[in-house]
């Protein structure tokens, strides 16, 4: 598979696993039941097809360390995809953090199970 196929793929894959949980933690555990669904779905969305580009194509050419790369990389997504959070959503900042750790934190995870 080329590695644009393997990122269409990651990119799909981490849109399934990261807006629902986005949707868990913005409805249900900070109770915010003004946002609107379609809002949430697509700060979501946004989120991920901003960042994740970054994190496979710019990123890389510039840390060759593997470790390096995921811990750099998955802390600048986080801190971006925070601010995109409390910028669309309104959230404060603590649970922008909060949603964007675990949504990404999900995504890791079930990622490195497939």
């Amino acid at each position: 598979m080329l590695y644009e196929q393997k990122f269409l793929f990651s990119l799909l894959l981490t849109l399934i696993i990261e807006i629902p949980v986005v949707f868990v933690f913005v409805k249900h555990f900070y109770r915010h039941k003004e946002i609107e669904t379609s809002k949430i779905v697509f700060a979501s969305f946004l989120a991920s097809a901003l960042t994740l580009p970054y994190f496979w194509f710019i990123l890389p050419a510039y840390v060759f360390s593997r470790s390096i790369y995921i811990i750099v990389g998955e802390s600048l997504v986080i801190l971006a995809e925070t601010v995109i959070y409390n910028q669309l959503l309104k959230l404060k900042l603590s649970e922008s953090f909060v949603i964007s750790l675990a949504a990404n934190g999900s995504s890791i995870l079930l990622g490195l199970l497939l």
